[in-house]
């Protein structure tokens, strides 16, 4: 299979996430800022759940920059990817409505965030494993690629203290993004030596 169509259908599926996502943002009661402002917990964790998409979308398009074989394998690890990302709006909504308050949607937050980290390594194994231990996804990212592993182990780590402490999740799942915010130097190398 073309990695094109894979990319394409991911790119679909993540914006229609998004999309979703910010249909569950509805208007204020009122017609003043106070009302506006009365929303300003599901507007923070609707821009950090957006950011954390985007981020994922991003990575995701480096990833695959580097891959020349799609096997079935990869399909669907893909697939359970875009699954955990399709658990967002749901969770986003969630957290919205008790931020900060309520545990429950904290852990799930948590959980879900745990579930995509855990699914993009999934996928970044996956892929290693279709194009071989001497592709350009190996010998890139290499045997010390422990960005993933610290964004699962820190997801992990947030949804415990969400039990204690609902807030860490949002605070420290927002740090974990500043690993992943700028592409990987290394693909970008890469991608600007083969050119």
């Amino acid at each position: 299979m073309p990695k094109n169509r894979l990319e394409a259908f991911t790119d679909g599926v993540v914006a229609i996430i998004i999309t979703i996502m910010v249909l569950e943002l509805t208007p204020p009661a009122g017609s003043s800022f106070t009302a506006l402002w009365g929303l300003r917990d599901k507007f923070l964790i609707y821009l950090v759940s957006f950011v954390i998409l985007a981020v994922y979308w991003n990575n995701h398009h480096h990833l695959l920059q580097l891959a020349k074989h799609i096997d079935g394998v990869v399909l669907w690890a893909n697939v359970f990817f875009l699954f955990a990302l399709s658990l967002f709006p749901f969770a986003t909504a969630w957290i919205g409505e008790h931020l900060g308050t309520a545990v429950a949607p904290a852990v799930f937050y948590g959980a879900v965030m745990t579930l995509g980290d855990l699914a993009y390594y999934l996928l970044l194994l996956a892929l290693i494993h279709a194009n071989g231990r001497a592709s350009a996804i190996q010998l890139t990212l290499g045997q010390d690629y422990y960005k993933p592993l610290v964004s699962i182990g820190g997801a992990l780590v947030s949804t415990a203290l969400a039990w204690v402490w609902p807030p860490i999740v949002v605070i420290l799942n927002t740090g974990l993004l500043l690993l992943w915010v700028l592409p990987e130097r290394r693909v970008e190398r890469h991608i600007n030596h083969r050119q």
